[in-house]
């Protein structure tokens, strides 16, 4: 995709708060943020970092070619345009938004988030539109699907930067796509990554504890996740329809009633809850999947309009949905995505339970390794308290075995999680790996320290029922020779993710590697070697320092 955009046709397209006086006409053939990626003709954007100031790097970007430079501090002297702005990050969303000639504007755009289950949500959203025989696209914290391409969105989980996610966008209206489903973390509406995405439908999964370290407060998390649904009001009318609908979770105490005031556009809720709009009832659950049916019930969605603009949507008043998902999670996940594109989209409910049970799974969740063991072994990303709450008792329906259980912390992330997360793995699981999970700069044996004061005092014995075992390939391998016929172990925290931060750097890490290899070594036979990591060879401290 080439490009070339006037610098002032970019800003005369800004919301109000953005403009300014004395745009220079420079043409712009890339933005970019890091000014190492810059080329000829690139926009560099300077950004105020929590580690890095971009500004210290404007002189470099323009020695690679930077046509012209945004920055929000008072600057001169340099050989190409400097435009001054308050607040850079907050504009580049709509500067990125103007250049791709605002892609959001000839798409629907479909908005996932919540603290767990935001990729599934998105994954199964975008498997019934695919069912309905829509031409959709989705960019989730995993991968942008657009068409036959499958683009890698990074290593660690967050919404992708705000001019990539247009990109991404403009790259699906060129490829004829007409829907898009869009996850949506805490940090990208915090740092208003997708302020110019155009909602037409939000979701939500559920609010729970997490990120306290960006955000200092859950009041103030849930305000970042109910961006989405305020979002919805200043999306602007597309030539397709726009139905500015919210759909947000019944069973979630903590977040529900807050989203239901605060919503002020077309609002659904589904739930297992009695009370919801668009209830699951007769879950069944087996090892192999999920079955429920769907209560519908000639459903009002309900306005806060006038009565009259009020619609009936006739349906069923049943219909069955089974899914490969596993867990009462995944039925809720489930539930979301199908209440959105029935209600949202006009999508009927029996394709919707078709675009549902065509869907396997979603890598790094609830994942199974199986190489012939006589025990279940499985990698989730629950890194969460409440995640690995619901995946440890999923885990206990599905067999009536031992349950084992590896995870651990993040560094310089929400310490407060790290006691809770130990308590939930003692009283749900029987034993216990307390392990690495990108300790950062962080002491690691600090983090697992930390843990451990979670466990409760009965059961504070180590060498019993749990362990710390700082190296995370040794930790799973542990916990596969702990385990009997028929029970379960479960790698948790890291999922589909590709690397584990160490002191500054990144190591190759992908937890599903890790378990085939320690899965082989363990049946002794030839398979994938375990990848490294310094906890293997080094002492702490020669990582902190690196």
């Amino acid at each position: 995709m080439k490009l070339n955009t006037s610098l002032q046709k970019i800003f005369s397209e800004l919301p109000q708060a953005f403009q300014t006086k004395n745009i220079p006409d420079v043409q712009i053939t890339r933005i970019s943020i890091d000014s190492r990626a810059v080329k000829q003709g690139d926009l560099f954007v300077a950004m105020q970092g929590g580690t890095v100031d971009g500004h210290n790097y404007i002189q470099k970007a323009i020695d690679n070619g930077a046509a012209a430079v945004l920055g929000e501090k008072d600057l001169d002297g340099f050989t190409v345009p400097y435009i001054r702005l308050n607040n850079t990050r907050h504009a580049l969303t709509w500067i990125a938004a103007s250049f791709y000639n605002q892609p959001a504007h000839s798409l629907t755009v479909i908005g996932v988030t919540g603290t767990d289950g935001k990729t599934t949500t998105s994954n199964i959203i975008y498997k019934i539109l695919i069912a309905a025989g829509i031409k959709a696209g989705m960019i989730s914290t995993v991968n942008a699907v657009i068409g036959d391409k499958v683009l890698d969105t990074g290593f660690h989980v967050t919404t992708p930067d705000a001019h990539d996610v247009q990109k991404y966008l403009a790259q699906m209206v060129d490829a004829g796509l007409t829907h898009v489903v869009l996850e949506t973390t805490s940090h990208g509406w915090a740092q208003h990554r997708v302020d110019a995405c155009e909602f037409d439908i939000g979701v939500v999964t559920n609010i729970t504890h997490e990120h306290m370290d960006e955000h200092g407060s859950y009041e103030n998390y849930r305000a970042a996740k109910a961006r989405l649904f305020e979002s919805l009001e200043w999306t602007k009318e597309k030539p397709q329809g726009n139905p500015r609908l919210a759909v947000i979770n019944r069973d979630d105490e903590k977040s529900f009633d807050f989203l239901n005031n605060f919503i002020k556009t077309n609002k659904i809720n589904y739930g297992l809850n009695e009370n919801a709009d668009v209830r699951a009832e007769n879950i069944e659950y087996t090892p192999a999947g999920i079955k429920f049916d769907v209560s519908l019930n000639n459903l009002r969605v309900a306005k806060l309009e006038l009565e009259d603009l009020s619609k009936d949507i006739d349906r069923a008043e049943k219909i069955t949905v089974n899914s490969k998902l596993v867990g009462s999670y995944n039925a809720s996940n489930c539930l979301a995505a199908l209440t959105g594109t029935v209600y949202g989209l006009g999508i009927t409910p029996e394709i919707a339970a078709q675009g549902i049970a065509s869907l396997d799974g979603i890598p790094g969740r609830m994942e199974r390794i199986d190489l012939g063991q006589n025990f279940t072994a499985i990698v989730d990303f629950a890194h969460t308290p409440n995640a690995l709450k619901v995946t440890l008792e999923t885990a206990r329906k599905m067999i009536n075995r031992k349950v084992i259980a590896v995870f651990g912390s993040a560094g310089l992330r929400d310490k407060e999680k790290r006691r809770m997360m130990a308590e939930i793995g003692a009283q749900l699981a029987d034993y216990v790996i307390l392990t690495a999970e990108d300790p950062r700069t962080e002491s690691l044996n600090q983090i697992l320290n930390e843990m451990e004061s979670g466990i409760p005092l009965e059961r504070r014995s180590e060498g019993k029922s749990y362990w710390k075992i700082p190296d995370r390939g040794e930790a799973i391998k542990f916990a596969i020779r702990l385990a009997r016929e028929g029970d379960i172990v479960l790698s948790c925290g890291k999922g589909h993710e590709q690397s584990m931060c160490f002191g500054k750097t990144e190591f190759l890490w992908d937890d599903r590697i890790a378990m085939r290899a320690a899965l082989a070594e363990f049946l002794k036979i030839d398979g994938l070697k375990m990848q490294y990591l310094p906890t293997q060879d080094k002492r702490e401290e020669e990582w902190l320092n690196e």
